[in-house]
């Protein structure tokens, strides 16, 4: 399979994901803040909802589409003895704060579903245990696929370390990314770097979030990489430093190549926000743009339509960003998925020419015809997600992709 995106918009053939367990479970509400949660998950519900999402895109996506859970390629990776103790000896060199040291002979000796396990539950037996990593669920922030290029991010919370040697443990032993293991960009200890801050619009022009989780050494360690990689555009995107802004797919993402959903307070009503990064003779070059979708149309040379996460009301504009909106996933052209809840963006969606359907609906529909090129229907697909809500993320950031294609 080739390992290779080229717009958040083309056909979805290859996505990694995590269907919520047992860590959900293992959230102390006391603690419920520290590991970025806002509210506690009942895992029950939240593993139904989740499988439920991966059977519209299993509606959506071609017959050797690929719906893979990071699980089963963190274990398979842990068959090996030597990349077991790979792994464990970089977790206590880059965890110091986990004081996982005092075990690490313990956890050698651990068959690979009990290490993997401890990775994800933080629990090995005995007295000694550390937090869980409930986020595995959002495996958007973990990496980035930007053409055959694939950066590998690096947590700006300690919650999500773990999660994050995960990932680079996973693309630097795990056969899957064989072929893209010379095109890998990662940036220094001291930056940080989520995926959810990272937005393919064209193959030569990526966006990259400033924002809560990314740092400005983190981004233009990415972008100088990018550029010499062969984007020609990256677009900085500055954004409110919130919890509810945390990565800039929180705010605006792609439903067609040229149609977006965006909140307006942070994206349509900023000026001067926008950075173009570019490559000079020596270095990289930069200018000021006045605004998000000025400089798309200027870059591409085409028009762009945004559209209001909650419509036009300001209070439903907050409320859906706050149930993440504006966090679509994109599973072939014009057709995305989102929190039904998010009524005001769908009716505003509709008035683009969107059909509005369900989870159900569209599963009944398209499993059997898929999506091809000469299916042009712009479709916005609603599935409930109360439980998995409560995490603050939404389709997009419940997902990984690796391969987009063109529809055949």
């Amino acid at each position: 399979m080739e390992i290779s995106v080229s717009s958040e918009t083309e056909l979805l053939k290859a996505v990694i994901v995590h269907t919520p367990g047992r860590e959900v479970s293992l959230v102390n509400p006391s603690r419920k803040e520290a590991l970025l949660f806002d509210d506690i998950i009942f895992e029950n519900d939240a593993r139904q909802e989740h499988l439920d999402m991966l059977d519209v895109f299993r509606a959506a996506m071609p017959e050797d589409g690929r719906i893979i859970e990071i699980l089963d390629l963190a274990l398979e990776c842990f068959q090996s003895e030597e990349t077991r103790a790979l792994f464990i000896e970089m977790m206590a060199r880059e965890l110091p704060h986990e004081n996982i040291h005092i075990i690490e002979n313990n956890l050698l000796e651990l068959e690979p579903e009990k290490l993997l396990r401890f990775v994800v539950d933080g629990t090995v037996g005995g007295p000694f245990s550390i937090h869980p990593s409930p986020n595995l669920l959002f495996t958007r922030d973990l990496a980035a696929v930007a053409g055959n290029t694939i950066i590998l991010s690096r947590a700006a919370k300690p919650a999500r370390a773990r999660e994050f040697l995960l990932m680079r443990m996973i693309v630097n032993y795990h056969p899957l990314f064989e072929s893209v293991r010379d095109h890998v960009i990662t940036i220094e200890k001291n930056q940080s770097i989520e995926g959810g801050d990272v937005l393919i619009a064209r193959e030569n022009l990526v966006l990259i979030g400033m924002s809560e989780r990314t740092s400005f050494s983190g981004l233009m360690g990415v972008t100088e990489k990018l550029l010499a990689a062969g984007v020609e555009h990256v677009l900085a995107v500055d954004i409110p430093k919130k919890r509810s802004s945390m990565h800039l797919d929180t705010i605006f993402t792609f439903a067609d190549m040229n149609e977006c959903v965006a909140f307006p307070p942070a994206i349509m009503e900023q000026n001067n926000n926008i950075v173009h990064l570019f490559s000079g003779s020596d270095f990289v070059q930069s200018r000021q743009c006045p605004s998000l979708q000025t400089a798309l149309e200027e870059l591409t040379g085409e028009s762009f339509t945004f559209m209001k996460c909650g419509g036009e009301d300001r209070i439903s504009q907050f409320r859906e960003q706050w149930t993440d909106g504006a966090n679509l996933f994109a599973l072939a052209p014009g057709i995305v998925i989102g929190y039904g809840r998010n009524t005001k963006t769908f009716e505003t969606m509709a008035k683009n020419g969107y059909r509005l359907m369900t989870q159900y609906e569209f599963i009944e529909e398209y499993n059997d015809k898929k999506i091809d090129a000469e299916n042009r229907d712009k479709i916005a697909i609603s599935f409930e997600g109360h439980e998995l809500c409560r995490g603050r993320g939404g389709a997009r950031c419940m997902t990984l992709p690796i391969s987009r294609v063109k529809a055949s």
